[in-house]
């Protein structure tokens, strides 16, 4: 599963076992991102608070935005497990498998509104040249229509998505095709 010992929910203990009580009631299932960290379980928490706070919560970006950010970031860091799990989330939400295969392998082949894809422009900009930003780049987004909240959101995602591509390609996490199916979007 990992290049990384990993504690599985039937030997778990302490708070471990709890948040992966927490995990498979809320989530449906144990993602092997998250049992990649099981050595440490307070960060564990802390990661998955913070993924459900911008995938999940209140957020001026809809669910399918922020899917599509997921999906490019992780296809630009040549993320498989990433790609292939938040593209299945994606094609979940939209129903439309076309689409998903265009985000993961050239957003900028795909007619998409003016906004969204400044929205993915600067998310591949973030995750490719980051010292290369600007205000201009900042300011092409709140043309495109967000909100300064909606920017650091868009921020937000994209920074978690390259957090998480190099936990996964660090680690050499596994997957399968049914493993990454399943989850509550």
């Amino acid at each position: 599963m990992a290049w990384i010992k990993c504690i599985e929910e039937k030997e778990a203990s302490g708070k471990l076992k709890e948040h992966y009580k927490h995990i498979k009631r809320t989530r449906g299932k144990i993602a092997n991102i998250l049992k990649v960290q099981s050595l440490n379980p307070d960060a564990l928490k802390a990661h998955l608070d913070l993924y459900l706070a911008i995938m999940f919560g209140k957020s001026g970006l809809t669910r399918i935005q922020r899917e599509m950010i997921a999906t490019v970031v992780s296809a630009t860091n040549n993320c498989d497990y990433c790609t292939t799990h938040h593209g299945e989330a994606l094609l979940r939400l939209t129903k439309n498998a076309e689409l998903v295969r265009q985000m993961k392998h050239d957003f900028n082949k795909v007619n998409l509104a003016l906004k969204d894809y400044a929205m993915l422009k600067y998310a591949v900009e973030l995750t490719t040249n980051p010292s290369e930003l600007h205000l201009k780049d900042v300011e092409e987004l709140r043309q495109a229509g967000f909100n300064d909240t909606d920017i650091l959101n868009i921020n937000l995602i994209t920074s978690y998505f390259n957090f998480v591509n190099r936990i996964a390609l660090g680690l050499g996490i596994k997957f399968s095709e049914e493993e990454a199916k399943g989850y509550k979007y």
